[in-house]
């Protein structure tokens, strides 16, 4: 049992947001790269050489240079096993974003020392907000003309509702940038530019030597030591059980890209993100729904689907369950049920990744993410457990704002349409509709880029050309009712509004704001929600 403890204790799950251009990628891709994962960072900007950045593997991002899917990668460093969830930056992905951020323990946000805290920043804070998950702060791009650090300072103690902690302070910025000082060790980490240095390439001073520091970097050292005075006067010690509760965030400084101040981090990684945390469940007990609090140690292996890749392999035509594993460990071999179908679930193979590469997976535990290649049968929001007969809550799907109708070229290849859609629905890379009423289906998204996404997938991976036509509608709301017959009522009352979406969970499609006031005023008793969570299990309220 203590071998088990110390393996649940050694996880660290993360996910990386930022603003897009932040430098994400970059940084992800660096940390890799220093925790020995990989041995050459691609650059996501170099995009016309043979290398892409190893987080990206989508065909699309390859060619725009964006990161639209989310990947995840493994890695040791210092005896601890560290999973890592790029999340793409770009707000037309955010329910991708959002369904990771269920997935972690702790965020690692990306900042640009020149814009400060973004618009996309803003509402992934937003979510580890409501979830009190720990954030860790990197500055990046120090090696630009920036703002002054106290000012940013201000601005993310300002957005993210909690004082920061400089862990790091920077010496110069743009062109005179010195370096930063480690204020944990007491030393100062000299920068030099170039993608190929290594931490240990780099020169540390320690702070004792003030005198020789004051000479050699001139009034940058003056200014940064009156600024850094500032801050750490005006800023909180650090303490971790406040920083664990989402209270205050631990800020460095560096630059991605020149490999600088990116070990400060990875080690904040290990010595004060948290180990794997416990999972709200729900437990049917009699056909009553009660809630239970699932701890990582506990022996019974349970875990939940965030995320559902079609493809990844395109000669195989697979599909990923990316697993988060809650508790127990996995062995290969197990009897596994997927909670919502009360069907057995039997996985050609279960991995773990580093991006595309995959590994088959000997073991894994609590806070690990594992890939279980399957041809169906499961979905977003999915638990999956060795018996116990719980179902993990909290996996969100928001109601899409944006609508185009899906019209096939050619009619023949209309089973490949259906299963395309199928799948990708099932994926959450895009919101299926289907009319109760027939006709062409509709696909709801959050944001434009979803369709372009989705109908270049359609073609490259289903072979399916279609046109993507505008239609009336502006947004569904998912409905429920307190009785079959009142729902009955209702869906006789608006036939053509009703559609069933990829967990067969009946929505009203609307064409204004005005359209659900005045259905509410004449159905009081249907509830609309604008959010729904897993299989309907829990339904946000109305709005």
């Amino acid at each position: 049992m203590s071998q088990f403890l110390n393996e649940v204790r050694r996880r660290r799950t993360f996910a990386i947001i930022s603003h897009p251009d932040a430098g994400k990628t970059t940084l992800t891709e660096k940390l890799l790269l220093f925790s020995g994962a990989i041995q050459i960072a691609g650059s996501v900007k170099a995009r016309k050489a043979s290398r892409h950045a190893t987080s990206d593997w989508m065909e699309i991002e390859k060619q725009r240079g964006i990161s639209v899917a989310s990947s995840v990668m493994q890695m040791l460093y210092r005896e601890h096993v560290i999973n890592l969830l790029d999340t793409p930056g770009h707000k037309d992905f955010s329910e991708d974003t959002y369904r990771v951020l269920t997935a972690v323990d702790s965020a690692l946000m990306v900042i640009d020392a020149a814009n400060g805290v973004e618009a996309q920043t803003r509402r992934l804070i937003e979510v580890c907000r409501q979830r009190d998950t720990p954030i860790i702060t990197f500055v990046n791009k120090m090696d630009r003309e920036v703002r002054d650090p106290l000012d940013i300072l201000d601005e993310v103690e300002r957005e993210l509702g909690m004082p920061c902690v400089p862990m790091t302070w920077p010496v110069g910025q743009g062109k005179s940038f010195g370096g930063i000082i480690n204020l944990r060790t007491q030393a100062m980490t000299v920068f030099e530019s170039g993608s190929e240095r290594r931490p240990q390439d780099f020169e540390t001073l320690p702070l004792s030597e003030q005198s020789q520091l004051a000479e050699r970097f001139a009034n940058d050292w003056a200014s940064a030591m009156d600024s850094m005075e500032l801050a750490t006067g005006a800023s909180p010690a650090f303490d971790k059980e406040a920083f664990l509760a989402g209270r205050q965030t631990p800020v460095f400084f560096g630059s991605g890209v020149n490999n600088f101040g990116v070990m400060e981090v990875l080690d904040a990684l290990v010595d004060l993100a948290p180990s794997p945390r416990p999972r709200l469940s729900h437990l049917v007990v009699n056909k009553q729904v009660q809630e239970k609090t699932i701890k990582p140690q506990d022996e019974g292996f349970s875990g939940v689907v965030f995320k559902v890749q079609a493809n990844m392999d395109a000669n195989h035509r697979d599909r990923i369950a990316f697993v988060r594993v809650a508790s127990g460990q996995y062995k290969p071999g197990m009897k596994l049920k997927v909670q919502r179908t009360a069907k057995e679930l039997r996985p050609t193979s279960v991995v773990t990744f580093l991006s595309q590469r995959r590994e088959a997976v000997d073991e894994a535990y609590a806070g690990d993410i594992i890939g279980f290649t399957t041809h169906g049968g499961v979905q977003l929001g999915d638990t999956i457990t060795d018996g116990a007969n719980l179902q993990f809550t909290g996996l969100p799907f928001f109601a899409p704002e944006l609508f185009m109708t899906v019209i096939l070229k050619n009619p023949l290849r209309t089973k490949q349409l259906q299963q395309g859609l199928d799948q990708l629905g099932e994926e959450g890379a895009i919101q299926v509709f289907k009319p109760e009423a027939g006709g062409a289906m509709l696909l709801g998204a959050v944001g434009q880029l979803q369709f372009e996404v989705v109908q270049h997938r359609l073609k490259a991976e289903y072979d399916c050309d279609v046109r993507l036509e505008s239609c009336q509608y502006t947004g569904a709301r998912w409905i429920t009712a307190d009785s079959a017959a009142e729902l009955r009522e209702f869906t006789n009352a608006y036939p053509q509004r009703m559609a069933l979406d990829a967990a067969n969970t009946l929505a009203y499609l609307c064409t204004s704001p005005y359209d659900v006031r005045l259905a509410q005023e004449r159905f009081p008793k249907i509830h609309f929600h604008p959010l729904r969570e897993h299989a309907g299990l829990a339904l946000s309220s109305a709005g």
